[in-house]
């Protein structure tokens, strides 16, 4: 029998990684307009909630590795396997992405992150505030980026559900019935 649905414990990683993500982009955005010291308390919330959602994508990876997902619906286009495979390509890229280059932003300013009480140290690099600013400006970039991931990726859970009514959403769902 064809595996058509992803495992319990790919499914709380995604779900646990999407919310996170989603928080995390409204916490950033709640700092903007903030003084600098209270903006600055918002964005430790911001890097510690980032380390975060780097360990547990790296955790759905190496479950990935361990267990592969279901193969994709054979009901799909050519296309929309191709447009499927990029999207969570690049998902991955900025899930790993966005955290280190924060990390490596933070540590040209020779500061740790306190992840919940536990001190992620500068990586060992050297004090340079202005490459910190550049690294953090293309940190902003790769979030506007993650959020036009979010939209293409909810678009075609929603074409698939209400559109080709194939079943595909309830893949990353404990309940209803995933076609293969």
């Amino acid at each position: 029998m064809t595996q058509t649905r992803y495992s319990a414990v790919a499914m709380l990683l995604h779900w646990a990684i999407a919310i996170a993500v989603i928080v995390n982009w409204r916490i950033a955005e709640s700092a903007e307009n903030l003084e600098i010291a209270e903006k600055m308390r918002v964005m430790d919330q911001h890097k510690a909630l980032g380390m975060l959602i780097l360990a547990l994508t790296v955790l759905r990876l190496l479950w990935r590795f361990a267990k592969s997902p279901p193969p994709l619906a054979s009901s799909l286009k050519p296309w929309e396997k191709t447009a499927a495979k990029a999207v969570h390509l690049l998902f991955y890229v900025l899930l790993i992405g966005l955290p280190l280059g924060g990390w490596l932003g933070q540590s040209f300013y020779a500061l740790a992150i306190d992840v919940y009480g536990v001190t992620v140290p500068a990586l060992p690099v050297g004090k340079n505030p202005e490459l910190g600013h550049s690294i953090f400006e293309a940190h902003a970039t790769g979030g506007t980026i993650m959020l036009a991931l979010i939209a293409v990726h909810i678009l075609g859970a929603l074409k698939h559900t209400f559109l080709d009514k194939d079943g595909n959403i309830f893949r990353m769902l404990p309940f209803g019935t995933a076609k293969a």
